[in-house]
């Protein structure tokens, strides 16, 4: 919807035909290849645009430019014209960040600039990016930004910045480490020579060298006096009487020579003057609207045509730019802009006649009007608003199919409502719904209900009849979106449900958004399949009108769903989905997406492919505030450094998690901290410590892992079985599968081997198809041994064999970290031999009271081996008898 004006802001302002030519500045400007930052600074009218143009143009160097404006204060808006300006010399560079900075929650400003400066040092040519009128950026944000931007910008980048006033930069230091360049008024300022150059060959003035001299002296060298001098003198019948009466530095010669100007130009062009320098930038068609110039019928002439008239103002030097070589697109001098609007403040009765004349309420109109028909609604709106036009700029608000909100509006959105009285939002209640929504998208969770009671409040004032039921449900959707911030089921459902009732059919942006919220809870309550359709609704409304941010949201849904459901590989598919759709550098959500994908590829057993994903979620969590995401991808990170053997530094994880989401009372994510625990607790021994864990938090799975290792698997059978029956009865096929492995391992103990085979080929059966792997090797010995024996009776499919191959390659990973490690620090205290993990097998199995014999066959190992093992068991604890042995080990918390 930026399109024509994007290309205007980040086009180079075509350079006129006749321009004095300022070698002594050029060498200075030159001389920026070696600095970080060229700064043009130098009030109004010095001609600082035209100077950078000039020199870009001499040096040939790749250049994007950026020409700013107040609206630009908005971070969303200037990261997207900043990317794209840089993408009109690198197309591909910066691809994500629009997507990325229009998050609901967008990252710190610093790791959007570090996306980008990464992107950047993989250029290798130099090139320059041109800040132009940087004094109009008013935004803290942006400023850090920038200083940010300059802390850490590649040799081969340089910014040019042109600016009416000193930036809030740290420009000490650059100065002192020599890289700055600074050009200042009194630089900008024309010689004597520049001077005559510019009235005789520019302006066409023939003056001695004594009037130029004394034009040079009055206007000190400054280019728009001079221009705006010689202007004036172009219409002057006497140009000694005009030189013996001006004085460049009387306080109102610019309202004096706007007059002389203005006098000296027909009465059309300064009717056209007058009338578009409320416009930023100005095309034919534009100016055509604002006239009301429609195109001429057969046999019928009008007197001008917009783009007639500019290129005429251009001609005449008339203090106009152009922004693109088919000179479509023009604007004004800022400074000669500044002044036309100054003498439209000061008479409403400007020149021209009653019937032509345009109020300025009426121009903004106008132009609001033909932005909206050409789809640039957020400039539709911003004239909408200057033309105090409560009810268009509503209507442009709330968008066609698609709220302005959602497009980068938010911040130009709450600006405007925060101006409004309590009786104009009263006077149309939406606006109290559209300011709860800014705030909402904005990321002010705080001030969004107030508004919402307003607008009912508002709304209870009304009549009947006149009541819009669709705003009723936006404000359910309000309320739903933000119960999910509280993980709030019921509240979320209750108000997504009385959205979708009052919702219009058509309002599509709210009703995907609401469905998404549905399923949001629905999975929260474990109604998987509510949840699911929920989800598929919310992406097909969402991709249909292309409401980026809740298509993520949903496809992640499904993707969750696809996961619970064994369909690892559909899953997978969704996830990478949401990681393309998040753009490089990644929107923050796509964290969801990489630790959706750590997950899988850890029970697909592609470990090092797992921990890049889950380190990848850790990093995009980081920018979320006041969430569990980061301890959810944190606890994957530690899951994958488990299964890579590393227990020690897999326990220190977990203890900093573990306490970080009891301190925050992150509830949802404390049954995954509790099944990981235990199993670090259980490969470390402490038998105990699991036992009081899981059983204070009520971890049926993890209770059972502790029972079967106590040997206690009668009361582990009845815990196990119990969970098979609910995960059946709900259809919960993740939580069915891993109930299944649990339930063989522990018949397996129990002595009932051939039920031990049945549930372990069982699971294979629903494994297979999804090509699971860690959800067997993560039970241990006892499953590996129950497929050596499944092997044993004749079953040599390949995905047994794979899962073989799994646990041969763990036993091998096991073994080398135990010889390079010591995977229990407190033996080392105590100085003894550190036991190796098949030493602690062995001792584990002895304290479970098996004899040599049962050990060699539960680790499929000779039976002279288990003596050896034995034998330096009791050396390494210097001890003689099994019983002594056990004793020592739980003293020593091995057990």
């Amino acid at each position: 919807m930026y399109a024509p004006i994007l290309s205007t802001k980040l086009s180079i302002p075509v350079q006129r035909s006749h321009v004095v030519d300022r070698p002594r500045l050029i060498v200075r400007l030159d001389k920026g290849m070696y600095a970080k930052l060229i700064l043009v600074s130098a009030p109004a009218g010095s001609g600082k645009t035209l100077l950078v143009n000039q020199w870009v143009k001499s040096s040939l160097i790749p250049t994007a430019w950026l020409s700013l404006e107040e609206a630009d204060n908005d971070l969303s808006r200037f990261l997207t014209y900043l990317c794209a300006s840089l993408q009109a010399i690198f197309p591909k560079l910066a691809e994500g960040i629009v997507g990325f900075v229009q998050s609901s929650e967008p990252p710190p400003i610093e790791t959007i600039i570090t996306y980008l400066l990464n992107e950047v040092s993989e250029i290798t040519n130099h090139f320059v990016l041109v800040l132009d009128d940087y004094h109009l950026m008013t935004s803290e944000v942006i400023n850090q930004a920038l200083v940010y931007l300059l802390r850490h910008i590649p040799p081969h980048m340089h910014i040019v910045m042109t600016t009416r006033q000193q930036p809030k930069l740290p420009l000490a230091r650059l100065r002192a480490k020599g890289e700055l360049i600074e050009l200042r008024g009194s630089d900008l300022r024309f010689t004597s020579a520049e001077s005559s150059e510019f009235l005789d060959r520019v302006m066409g003035l023939k003056l001695s060298e004594e009037h130029v001299a004394l034009l040079e002296k009055r206007t000190e060298g400054w280019v728009a006096g001079l221009q705006l001098a010689a202007l004036s003198m172009q219409g002057s019948s006497d140009p000694n009487h005009f030189m013996e009466t001006f004085s460049g530095r009387d306080p109102f010669v610019l309202d004096y020579l706007m007059e002389e100007i203005l006098q000296g130009l027909t009465e059309q062009v300064q009717n056209f003057l007058l009338k578009t320098c409320m416009l930023d930038r100005l095309c034919g068609s534009l100016c055509d609207a604002i006239f009301d110039i429609r195109e001429p019928k057969e046999h019928e002439s009008v007197d001008f045509t917009g783009q007639d008239m500019l290129e005429r103002l251009e001609q005449a030097n008339l203090f106009i730019v152009p922004l693109d070589n088919e000179r479509r697109w023009y604007r004004y001098h800022h400074l000669f802009a500044d002044l036309l609007r100054k003498r439209v403040h000061q008479n409403s009765n400007y020149a021209g006649t009653a019937e032509t004349d345009l109020s300025v309420t009426e121009i903004h109109k106008r132009a609001s009007i033909w932005y909206e028909k050409h789809q640039m609604e957020l400039e539709a709106f911003n004239h909408a608003v200057a033309a105090a036009d409560t009810h268009r700029a509503s209507d442009l608000l709330e968008g066609k199919g698609m709220p302005l909100l959602f497009r980068g509006g938010a911040v130009p959105a709450l600006q405007w409502l925060n101006s409004l009285c309590s009786a104009e939002m009263d006077s149309i209640p939406s606006l109290w719904v559209m300011h709860a929504a800014a705030l909402l998208v904005s990321g002010h969770m705080i001030d969004v209900e107030p508004k919402l009671q307003s607008a009912e409040q508002a709304l209870q004032n009304m009549e009947p009849e006149k009541i819009n039921s669709d705003l009723i449900g936006h404000i359910a959707s309000i309320r739903a979106t933000l119960a999910v911030s509280r993980h709030d089921a019921d509240t979320i459902i209750t108000e997504s449900l009385r959205a979708l009732k009052y919702l219009h059919p058509h309002n599509l942006p709210i009703r995907a958004a609401t469905a998404w919220t549905l399923g949001y809870a629905y999975h929260l309550q474990g109604k998987r399949v509510e949840a699911e359709l929920s989800y598929e609704e919310s992406l097909l409304n969402s991709t249909r009108i292309g409401h980026h941010i809740i298509t993520m949201m949903a496809t992640l849904g499904v993707g969750n769903m696809q996961e619970f459901n064994n369909q690892l590989h559909l899953a997978t598919e969704a996830y990478q989905q949401v990681v393309h759709m998040a753009g490089k550098p990644p929107l923050p959500i796509a964290c969801e997406a990489h630790l959706g994908l750590a997950r899988v590829h850890y029970e697909w057993n592609n470990l090092d492919v797992a921990m890049l994903h889950a380190q990848q979620s850790v990093q995009l969590a980081h920018q979320f505030v006041q969430t569990d995401r980061v301890v959810a991808s944190e606890l994957w990170l530690a899951r994958v450094t488990l299964a890579k053997a590393d227990l020690h530094k897999a326990a220190i994880m977990l203890d900093r998690i573990n306490e970080t989401a009891q301190r925050l009372n992150f509830t949802k994510a404390i049954p995954d901290i509790t099944a990981a625990y235990v199993l670090v607790l259980l490969r470390q021994g402490d038998l105990k410590k699991a036992m009081r864990l899981s059983w204070d938090r009520n971890h049926a799975l993890s209770q059972a892992r502790v029972l079967l290792k106590q040997g206690n698997t009668l009361e582990a059978l009845g815990i196990m079985e119990s969970c098979l029956r609910l995960a059946i009865t709900k259809g919960f096929k993740d939580e069915q599968l891993k109930a299944t492995i649990l339930l063989a391992a522990i018949h397996e103990e129990h002595g009932n081997r051939t039920q031990a085979i049945e549930f372990l080929t069982e699971a294979m059966t629903m494994a297979e198809p999804a090509g699971f792997i860690r959800v067997f090797v993560d039970e241990g010995v006892v499953v590996h041994s129950l497929l050596k024996r499944i092997t044993a009776r004749g079953d040599s499919r390949l995905y047994l064999l794979q899962l073989l191959a799994a646990f041969e390659a763990e036993d091998n990973r096991i073994e080398m970290i135990s010889e390079e490690t010591n995977v229990y620090p407190y033996v080392s205290e105590l100085r003894i031999d550190p036991l190796s993990v098949r030493e602690l097998e062995v001792l584990h199995l002895i304290a479970q009271g098996r004899s040599n014999r049962e050990i060699s066959e539960i680790l499929h190992i000779a039976l002279p081996t288990v003596k050896g093992h034995n034998r330096i068991i009791f050396d390494k604890m210097q001890v003689k008898r099994r019983t002594e042995a056990v004793a020592k080990a739980r003293e020593w918390k091995l057990l």
